[in-house]
């Protein structure tokens, strides 16, 4: 099961990637005309109307996103497996349909099937096609039908599964929304509390890569919340919409580049300039991006208490920031490039004082980082966990070698051999930042040969599972891999 977890997550990246075209078009749009929707300037509606194509239909890109991301081969035809599903469960879900078949006047209508185009259901519904098209896509159907066969059968399949699926949501739906809505209410009536509860145990997922799907309650419309797709349509309400995004800024921008810059004051002095230029690369990362995972996995396994820290840290400043009213949002993650997106948003509220809250926490972090390191004569790169000097050399020839196209053709030889081989490889995928592999025998990784090729750190999942953190060029790194195999 965490397997598979570990592989929705991954999947819903997919569709949760597209977020940042919605952000850069809705941030200019507002940017244009602060006072509204768009609605005194052409080219402001425009780019607002055009954000929010993206933004108001999650349901079916992660319905297409799921079926790819879950099918066996990536291929199209998963996604179309998954688009019909979309469409037939959606139109007969809709409440005019939902009316006619309980032949009942439209307004009796239970509330919860005006809610059914969620990514909930975008979810179930990827999960039935990519099993279905897992399953059927090789199918061989007699001669006469034989025109029908191959992935031509999962999308024809997919059809009546819908039905199916209909029948079911027509007596599950309006309960599970009832359920999730009341969680959901229950979270926002705890207020700052329960925002900063939610990124605390955000921050204890990274390790396991199941962080998407918390994420997915309090971002999207799983349990009423939908924080993102409210912020950046500015449907929601001043000073709370967005109390589940506007705390990360402060640790995204500040607070982890001061841990970095922790980090690096307290390696060894023959160790310092190999550390600097890793923690460099990562801090800047993280500030202008917000993906956080190459810092974070140089220290979480090396230095669990760093990273107990860190996530307490982290549900700090989401409370802080939520008992203040202090929000900014992101399509992508909380670094600068979001932030100033979001900044003139209409529910952009103070969003300057995440800033000021932000050099607050890098002070924060720097100091108390230093002193848990010294107190706890904890081991960091570069402090007790020496950067190899084979390995250093190999980084530097990368580094210096980083615009050239044979880059990533060696950093995958280097993680394949690290990896024992072509031939041990099961299963090769990749989310934001991370490789994500099943090996057939986890006794051949050679987690110092791996750590040649420039990435943060290895992570052995248990079973067969191993991720290898990259950063936000793995796509690259895994298509020279997948070569390779």
């Amino acid at each position: 099961m965490m397997k598979y977890l570990q592989r929705l997550g991954r999947s819903l990246m997919l569709p949760i990637a597209v977020l940042p075209a919605a952000a850069l078009l809705l941030g200019i749009g507002y940017a244009i005309d602060p006072s509204g929707w768009g609605g005194n300037s052409p080219l402001a509606a425009f780019l607002v109307k055009a954000g929010s194509s993206i933004i108001d239909n999650m349901g079916i890109l992660f319905a297409l996103g799921v079926s790819i991301g879950l099918s066996k081969d990536k291929s199209g035809a998963a996604a179309l497996t998954g688009l019909v599903g979309w469409l037939v469960s959606t139109v007969m879900l809709n409440p005019e349909a939902v009316a006619q078949m309980q032949s009942i006047d439209v307004e009796a209508v239970n509330p919860a099937f005006g809610k059914v185009e969620t990514q909930f259901l975008g979810i179930i519904i990827g999960i039935i096609a990519s099993v279905i098209y897992n399953k059927f896509n090789d199918t061989k159907l007699p001669q006469a039908l034989a025109f029908f066969s191959g992935r031509r059968l999962p999308p024809i399949l997919m059809s009546f599964a819908s039905l199916l699926l209909v029948g079911v949501m027509m007596f599950v739906w309006p309960p599970v929304y009832t359920g999730l809505t009341q969680f959901g209410e229950w979270m926002v009536g705890l207020g700052a509390v329960g925002a900063g509860l939610y990124a605390f145990f955000n921050r204890l997922l990274i390790p396991t890569g199941l962080h998407h799907a918390l994420n997915a309650v309090f971002w999207f419309d799983l349990a009423g919340i939908d924080d993102i797709n409210k912020f950046w349509s500015g449907t929601g309400e001043l000073g709370v919409t967005g109390m589940y995004q506007g705390g990360f800024f402060p640790i995204m921008m500040f607070g982890l580049p001061a841990a970095a810059l922790a980090i690096y004051t307290m390696a060894d002095k023959d160790q310092k300039k190999k550390v600097g230029s890793l923690m460099l690369a990562a801090g800047v990362a993280t500030f202008v991006t917000g993906v956080t995972e190459p810092l974070e996995f140089a220290f979480m396994f090396i230095a669990p208490i760093l990273y107990g820290i860190h996530a307490l840290l982290t549900g700090i400043s989401l409370f802080i920031a939520a008992t203040f009213g202090w929000t900014a949002g992101f399509g992508f993650s909380a670094g600068a490039i979001d932030y100033a997106l979001s900044f003139n948003l209409p529910l952009a509220n103070k969003p300057y004082m995440l800033i000021i809250q932000g050099l607050v926490f890098a002070a924060i972090y720097y100091f108390v980082f230093v002193a848990a390191i010294k107190t706890f004569d904890l081991k960091t790169p570069g402090r007790g966990v020496a950067i190899d000097e084979d390995a250093n050399d190999i980084r530097s020839a990368l580094s210096s070698d980083s615009s050239s196209d044979d880059k990533y053709p060696k950093m995958a030889k280097i993680i394949l051999d690290g990896l024992g081989g072509a031939e041990n490889i099961a299963t090769l995928n990749y989310c934001t930042s991370r490789l994500r592999m099943e090996l057939k025998d986890t006794g051949k990784v050679d987690e110092n040969r791996i750590l040649q090729a420039n990435v943060p750190a290895v992570r052995k999942q248990g079973g067969p599972n191993v991720h290898v953190i990259v950063g936000t060029d793995v796509e690259f790194v895994a298509r020279e891999m997948e070569k390779l195999i």
